[in-house]
């Protein structure tokens, strides 16, 4: 599995780079001066399929280092691949990845902190990012990434099928379980024992870090060692539990949810296959064509103490020890993640829903005020009153962000959480067995990512 990067590979990688210090023509971050002027050729892996958003933003950065060559690498990350390249020596300036494996490539040594990066460059990470994003690079006191985008969770409610079954947005309240599991067993239906439509589709194993963090469990503790045993991570497993109890049990309620054409013209929302369902805020967009087709409206996901809640999973740029043009690879992150490269890419997503005829969403960034600056300059109303309250529920959520929590085993956490949710609804092993399973792979992960420290 792509994600389960650690073993043998990694660690012999990660030991090349700590018992060599650097590698390359590059060094540490003690001994790259990140304030010189950028020149020369950039290496860069990420940007897959750039959209508007991306192209805008990468155009902006190549305005500001006018001296330098990005080379571009837009292939997908590999982990793999990745530490291949840091072992053999041949690692580009910058790298996109998703934030999870951060923290773990900083406790092996295969990034450099960029703590002195930001200050080359008057970037205060707690002032352009939001506390939980900047959070899920922050490891040691120091920050490891440039984050980017973080698009909250919020649940799209289907108002055709409530309506029609009676129910009301405010009993889609996950901070009372019995009232939701009543709106549940209102609004589902099946035949012959198999669901034809869902009350509710909470994303079970996709949004498990929610259930769990939301009903006040957690993942790791305050050094980012792995929790996944810690008994209050079994108030969200049993929730969960419930939830796809009512509608069937989880196998059936898997099976029918991968049938979804989530992104075509028979999506979920247009076929009345959902009453509910647990979105990430890019999933508007997805809809925006169906407005004649749909009737939503959308509310928080709530934590047990009735708050909204969300999650802020997104990406991260790292600059890898190594780095042949630091120097460059600091400025050109530095710029790719600016106010004005946001806004950038903002009026380019206004033209492009300008030309289509789509609705604008906004952009959410990572970085609170162009998001604000965005939505103020380019959101305007659809014309659909529910679509448009879709729209600023998720704009309401973004300010509740609570971070995964910044680990060395972070993308073997997330993968042994999701193979105990799914152990549990299954029914294979308690939520306890499958908790006690996880933590004990997700702690040889951690041990493994940090022994040659």
């Amino acid at each position: 599995m792509r994600n389960r990067l650690i073993g043998t590979a990694a660690v012999a990688a990660a030991s090349v780079v700590l018992l060599t210090g650097c590698t390359g023509d590059g060094g540490t971050e003690e001994e790259v001066d990140f304030a010189a002027t950028p020149t020369g050729t950039l290496a860069a892996w990420g940007f897959e399929n750039a959209d508007d958003v991306g192209t805008a933003r990468l155009d902006y950065a190549a305005e500001q280092l006018g001296d330098v060559d990005v080379q571009l690498d837009a292939t997908a990350f590999d982990s793999q691949k990745f530490t291949t390249r840091v072992a053999s020596g041949d690692v580009p300036d910058v790298v996109q990845m998703d934030r999870r494996y951060v923290t773990q490539y900083a406790a092996q040594g295969l990034v450099m902190p960029l703590d002195t990066c930001f200050d080359a460059h008057d970037v205060d990470a707690d002032d352009r990012w939001y506390e939980s994003v900047v959070d899920d690079v922050r490891y040691e006191d120091r920050v490891w990434g440039a984050p980017q985008f973080y698009q909250p969770p919020a649940i799209i409610l289907n108002k055709r099928v409530m309506d029609a079954a009676g129910v009301t947005a405010d009993e889609i309240d996950t901070s009372q379980p019995d009232v939701l599991l009543a709106a549940i067993e209102k609004m589902y239906q099946e035949s012959g024992g198999v669901p034809t439509r869902l009350g509710f589709d909470p994303v079970s194993t996709g949004q498990s870090a929610l259930w769990i963090l939301g009903s006040g469990g957690r993942l790791t503790d305050d050094d980012g060692v792995p929790t996944l045993d810690d008994p209050a991570n079994i108030a969200g497993m049993e929730l969960l539990q419930r939830i796809n109890e009512k509608q069937g049990g989880f196998a059936q309620v898997k099976s029918f949810t991968d049938a979804f054409d989530t992104f075509g013209d028979g999506n979920q929302y247009v076929t009345d296959q959902v009453g509910a369902q647990v979105n990430a805020q890019w999933y508007p967009n997805v809809l925006s064509p169906y407005l004649d087709q749909i009737d939503i409206e959308a509310v928080p996901f709530r934590d047990s103490a009735g708050e909204p809640f969300s999650v802020s999973g997104g990406q991260a740029f790292v600059i890898p020890v190594g780095a042949k043009n630091p120097a460059a690879a600091c400025a050109w992150v530095s710029a790719l993640t600016s106010g004005e490269a946001w806004n950038a890419a903002g009026a380019a997503r206004a033209e492009t829903r300008a030309a289509d005829g789509g609705a604008n969403t906004g952009l959410f960034t990572g970085s609170p005020q162009p998001d604000q600056e965005i939505r103020e300059k380019w959101v305007t109303s659809s014309g659909d009153e529910g679509f448009d309250q879709v729209v600023a529920t998720y704009y309401d959520v973004v300010d509740y962000g609570s971070s995964f929590g910044s680990s060395p085993a972070g993308q073997d956490i997330q993968n042994e959480l999701n193979n105990a949710v799914t152990a549990t609804l299954l029914g294979d092993k308690t939520a306890e067995e499958a908790l006690a399973d996880a933590q004990d792979a997700a702690m040889r992960a951690y041990e493994n990512a940090t022994a040659a420290r």
